[in-house]
């Protein structure tokens, strides 16, 4: 009988594995395929080379600008693409060589297993007929693509499904706009594809800040994606020979649009169907294993982590959740977990990041001043043509501590990710308008938006004339005392 079981080895699994390790317990894995979890097999790896096939295909029309002359256009090989795809995938999975890590730190693993399910609270069987014991079990399973429950949902594909498609559709209807559907839709316009995109949400990217989805929307408008947001719901998919008919209601009024390809991104639920978890007295809730604060479910020996939670399913948020619930598990639940700072972003094009309150938040929750400036402000947006977009900053008027960024544009995730340090730091905007940010950087706009909070504040000194002139703007190389 091992010490702990964890079930998936995704990033939450190989996490939890390794920190179990650490303090000296004996512990199997399982994991019912491939080692790596959707992240890196099926998640934001696959869709970040995408993007940046996309990505490069786009600053191919910058070219002739900077004196680089093509004899003939740039032509996109969409099997290619998606051979380069695979190819970085088996890449990250070589260089993360998970096997081999945990077997040398001895955690002794199962892969390519099939579903695992419990016999009984501290007994599980997989590969048809192994059985493996354990005192206490930490299920990392993940979660897998949502798909349509209505007629004809066969005809469509989910985010899991792109990976395979050896031609690109003409036209393609994207159902979802959160993060994945939109990355989809600005991939598949980027290569070609004339895209709508639709959501029964009155906007997209309806968890980030308002500015963000706005301006995201305004520029998937200005490159050809049709919006359709605020549907009633969708009845039926028809097939017509290459083509498929998504049927929708809006208003009440039934409606139909015609695509080559209909790809549905509208949630995911976590991966439980096979654990037979009324064995385990683990109990579900709304697609997902039930946790309390302490990642415990509700068998004392049993814990979760990762997607499988439904909480914060994000990478990062899964290694940070899998190394609490070891810890809870081997010592005894003390330490909740709590999300308090967690960047993310989006790899469309413009690419967006935040971390912390958006504004709506802010002003629900405390006094803020806010400060929006363009990427045009921002040298490094000139030089690499690429002056579109902004930075928000938001901080807390009392403390002055910062609260909250979001970000759209070139790099938007690397810039966020410094202002999370910031965050992390409990640095106020005074402190973060006086770091010396590397010139030219697209980072340098953090020290730009700070030091316009500055003004608004009034914690620099500043003529009475300069107050008046709300259009200046400092530039980056402007002392930081003026």
């Amino acid at each position: 009988m091992y010490d702990i079981a964890v079930l998936g080895g995704g990033p939450a699994g190989v996490t939890a594995a390794l920190r179990a390790r650490e303090m000296g317990a004996t512990v199997a894995l399982i994991e019912r395929g491939n080692m790596g979890g959707t992240c890196t097999n099926d998640g934001c790896v696959p869709t970040r080379v995408l993007a940046k096939s996309a990505r490069l295909l786009r600053d191919s029309n910058q070219f002739s600008d900077y004196g680089l002359l093509m004899e003939t256009p740039l032509q996109l090989d969409f099997a290619m693409v998606m051979r380069r795809t695979q190819q970085v995938v088996y890449q990250i999975q070589e260089k993360k060589q998970l096997l081999d890590h945990l077997d040398e730190v001895g955690v002794e693993t199962f892969t390519n297993v099939g579903n695992a399910s419990f016999i009984d609270p501290r007994t599980v069987r997989f590969n048809s007929a192994q059985i493996l014991r354990a005192k206490q079990f930490i299920l990392c399973v993940g979660g897998s693509a949502r798909r349509l429950n209505i007629p004809g949902s066969e005809h469509t594909l989910t985010h899991s499904d792109v990976w395979h498609l050896n031609h690109l559709p003409q036209s393609t209807v994207i159902v979802g706009g959160g993060a994945t559907g939109c990355q989809l839709a600005s991939i598949f316009q980027a290569f070609g594809s004339r895209v709508t995109l639709m959501d029964i949400a009155p906007r997209l990217l309806l968890s980030e800040d308002n500015l963000v989805a706005q301006t995201i929307a305004e520029e998937f408008d200005r490159r050809g994606i049709e919006i359709i947001t605020g549907i009633d719901g969708l009845q039926r998919v028809e097939a017509h020979g290459q083509r498929k008919h998504l049927v929708y209601t809006r208003d009440g009024v039934e409606q139909i649009i015609a695509a080559e390809a209909v790809i549905v991104s509208i949630g995911w639920p976590g991966n439980m169907k096979s654990l037979n978890l009324p064995a385990a007295g683990v109990e579900t809730e709304h697609n997902y294993i039930k946790v309390d604060d302490y990642l415990q479910t509700t068998a004392p020996h049993i814990y979760a982590a990762g997607d499988i939670t439904g909480k914060m399913m994000l990478v990062q948020s899964a290694g940070y959740q899998a190394r609490l619930a070891v810890e809870n598990a081997l010592l005894g639940s003390s330490r909740k977990a709590e999300h308090k700072l967690v960047p993310h972003g989006g790899f469309t094009d413009p690419e967006y990041g935040g971390v912390g309150l958006t504004e709506a938040q802010a002003r629900e929750q405390a006094n803020p001043v806010i400060a929006v400036v363009p990427y045009s402000d921002m040298d490094r947006a000139v030089i690499d043509g690429h002056p579109l977009g902004f930075c928000k900053l938001i901080v807390d008027r009392f403390s002055k501590r910062v609260i909250g960024a979001h970000v759209v544009g070139e790099q938007a995730v690397e810039v966020v990710q410094t202002v999370a340090s910031g965050i992390a730091g409990n640095l106020t905007v005074d402190q973060l308008a006086n770091l010396e940010f590397a010139y030219p950087t697209f980072a340098s706009i953090v020290g730009l938006a700070a030091r316009e909070i500055q003004r608004e504040l009034g914690t620099v000194a500043v003529a009475r004339e300069w107050r008046e002139l709300k259009q200046i703007r400092g530039s980056e190389w402007e002392r930081k005392d003026s």
